[in-house]
């Protein structure tokens, strides 16, 4: 992909927009989407991406620059320029709209950009909705001043400076049976999105860019894992991930983040009972046992086999 568009939107936040290097179509994606984003050797970043899933010329990003992050966000900042060749992965989606009566968006700074094309698809639809979008200072808060001006009365912007900490309680009880709420921004706000959710028994859809502190002592222990395409068999040790442990026997398998954020190396479950350690997949979807993230998860008992 070729870099044909940088430019800053909000303190600290970058818009990178980027095309097929030959012109033709980019992949197509659903809102909720994210890419990796190869930015060099051992530094693979995930963004979700912002912009119209109808427009087939390119793709957009928004990164926040995080000074103390891993270096991905400070060299998409200083370092990236027009005309940059890079490689992406995906486009990803384990963010997914829903089919819903009605809809809750709730975004914590940088965690608007998923929202983005979410806020505009079920407009096109015409379903109900809500945006609450909170930050720490109106000028870093990226997008706020174009969503507020398309849509007046359905965009509230919380700058905490000015107005204090998001009334998630507030926003929850404004919404009607049914609805939807999709939540993405930093750990605490999700977290509380969370626990209102299940109190009050309403569907919650949260997208993490960070793995989800689960504050659970474990001692890790070695297990098998075997490749039901192949039937061959192999041991996990206790201080390996299963991706550790494929790779090391020579297994190609697809991966990112190493942290169970991105969905990248979700593989299919045949049998045995995954332990779950992933920030993608949901209650249901874990109760299920039917996928897990390879990178993290690993086995509550002594034997998996996998789709692989």
């Amino acid at each position: 992909m070729r870099l044909v568009d940088k430019k800053t939107v909000a303190d600290g936040v970058v818009t990178v927009r980027l095309a097929d290097i030959d012109g033709g179509d980019v992949p197509s994606w659903e809102p909720g989407a994210h890419i990796d984003l190869v930015l060099g050797p051992g530094l693979v970043r995930q963004y979700s991406l912002c912009g119209d899933p109808a427009d087939a010329d390119a793709v957009t990003i928004a990164v926040l620059r995080e000074d103390s992050g891993r270096g991905g966000s400070v060299f998409v900042h200083d370092e990236l320029r027009e005309g940059a060749i890079l490689e992406i992965g995906g486009p990803r989606n384990h963010f997914a709209l829903v089919e819903a009566p009605s809809y809750l968006f709730i975004a914590g700074g940088i965690g608007i950009t998923p929202l983005l094309p979410m806020v505009r698809g079920v407009e096109r639809l015409g379903a109900p909705w809500r945006l609450v979008y909170g930050g720490r200072r109106r000028s870093g808060m990226a997008f706020a001043e174009e969503l507020v001006r398309a849509f007046p009365d359905s965009v509230e912007i919380h700058p905490q400076d000015e107005a204090g900490l998001l009334d998630i309680a507030g926003a929850f009880d404004a919404t009607d049976a049914g609805v939807a709420v999709y939540c993405c921004g930093p750990e605490p706000l999700l977290s509380a999105v969370e626990e209102l959710g299940r109190e009050r028994g309403i569907d919650v859809h949260v997208e993490r860019f960070a793995p989800k502190a689960t504050g659970e002592r474990v001692v890790d222990r070695a297990f098998e894992v075997e490749l039901g395409r192949t039937g061959t068999t192999l041991s996990v040790g206790a201080s390996e991930s299963i991706v550790d442990a494929l790779r090391r026997t020579g297994v190609s398998v697809e991966f990112s983040c190493l942290e169970g954020t991105c969905g990248t190396c979700e593989v299919a479950v045949l049998a045995g009972a995954p332990d779950h350690r992933d920030s993608v997949l949901t209650e249901q979807e874990r109760a299920a046992g039917d996928a897990m993230m390879i990178c993290v998860s690993r086995c509550r008992g002594r034997r998996l086999v996998l789709d692989l």
